[in-house]
């Protein structure tokens, strides 16, 4: 009875939900105390104060016509003005409000985003690692996810195979920067590379490519590390953001796109941008986290029990002999397995009751993500597992 478009999609669930739920299991089994699982981004810091306040105060002072009613389908014009103004103020930006569409979270901004710029065949860049679901949403307008293979070394993108693979039906490069799983920001000299890359490319080609900025994690960045602004390097570029991680409201579904008036066409994209908002299904951004938002403009979330968890986690491992860049944003490592098998690497780990997930998810084998997003104590009582594991493999002392 299912179309043959979700049958793959069945079959090949995501291996980090798939994790996820063996979690659940264990933890029924041994005691959720004794299972450690760093499989799912689900942010453990809790939401800040203002956003409780924020929602008992909307729902005491706003009418509830207004306060749970349609809107147009772009979001509320003043919560659009005061998110443009407050990119303004800290990025030296000059949006208004009819660059700031708001969407049911990141997910659907990006698909909103490809069913504004893809015809059938159109082909979609993005580097490995990646997000598992870019290909999903970008065969979701029957467009070609094409995929640039790791660099290793920093995580940089590999821009020299980047500009190799864009062809003439290229239509759009998706980047995540802080990155998810391996941390890494990707830098000014890199955005300013790729920049110059693809205006030759248009240039030569005759085409335009839009640049789609995935940034759920922008405010997750550690050590004074600056997380650059890619509307400033590139015109085409559109912005994709969520609250999700930086105000720890995943299940909310509340974020933006950023559609400025440099890209090319910018009001007739952003025009149907908002059409594709409607029929996709969202109509609009959920109406009571709108209002939220705007009163919360300037909240921040607890990045110091990130980064302690970060600090703690990755020294444990280093500790143990394992081999990893440190993240210089977001709540992922991104550690080489000591097996060239991941998946094996997995196993062994699971018989500890640690749970992370192979990198072949993000189409990096021979690594794993680990999510730190769990509890301090969870992460201190995980290492001594983690050292039986590197013992096994020999790593400890090398």
């Amino acid at each position: 009875m299912i179309s043959e478009k979700m049958k793959p999609l069945v079959n090949n669930n995501s291996a980090i939900r798939a994790m996820f739920e063996e979690g659940k299991r264990l933890a029924a089994k041994y005691g959720a105390e004794n299972v450690y699982d760093f499989s799912l981004g689900n942010p453990n810091v809790p939401a800040p104060a203002e956003v409780n306040q924020a929602i008992i105060d909307l729902v005491k002072e706003e009418d509830p016509v207004f306060l749970h009613g349609y809107m147009s389908n772009a979001g509320y014009e003043d919560v659009r003005r005061t998110v443009a103004e407050s990119l303004n103020k800290r990025f030296g930006t000059h949006f208004h409000e009819n660059n700031i569409l708001m969407t049911v979270g990141a997910a659907s901004g990006l698909n909103v985003i490809l069913k504004t710029l893809l015809n059938p065949g159109d082909e979609v860049l993005t580097f490995a690692p990646y997000f598992v679901e870019y290909g999903n949403y970008v065969r979701n307008y029957d467009g070609i996810l094409e995929v640039v293979s790791p660099n290793t070394a920093t995580f940089q993108p590999n821009l020299a195979e980047f500009e190799k693979k864009i062809t003439s039906r290229t239509k759009a490069v998706i980047i995540n920067t802080p990155n998810n799983p391996t941390g890494v920001v990707y830098s000014a000299e890199t955005l300013t590379a790729m920049a110059d890359i693809l205006r030759r490319k248009q240039e030569e080609l005759g085409t335009d490519i839009a640049i789609i900025s995935d940034e759920p994690y922008r405010e997750l960045a550690y050590d004074g590390v600056e997380v650059p602004y890619v509307t400033k390097f590139y015109d085409n570029t559109v912005i994709c953001y969520s609250y999700s991680k930086s105000l720890s409201l995943p299940g909310e579904r509340i974020g933006y796109l950023v559609i400025p008036d440099e890209f090319k066409d910018s009001e007739e994209v952003f025009n149907a941008a908002v059409i594709a908002n409607r029929v996709n299904g969202c109509v609009n951004a959920p109406s009571l986290m709108q209002r939220v938002i705007m009163r919360c403009i300037d909240c921040k979330v607890n990045l110091e029990a990130y980064d302690r968890n970060r600090n703690l986690l990755y020294n444990g491992l280093m500790e143990c002999g394992y081999s990893c860049i440190k993240p210089q944003g977001a709540f992922y490592m991104f550690v080489k397995s000591p097996e060239p098998d991941e998946k094996a690497f997995c196993a062994r780990c699971k018989e500890e009751n640690i749970l992370v997930v192979p990198g072949s998810s993000f189409a990096c084998p021979g690594y794993v993500r680990i999510s730190y997003c769990v509890s301090y104590d969870q992460i201190a009582r995980s290492l001594p597992g983690f050292k039986r594991v590197a013992e096994s493999y020999g790593l400890c002392g090398k």
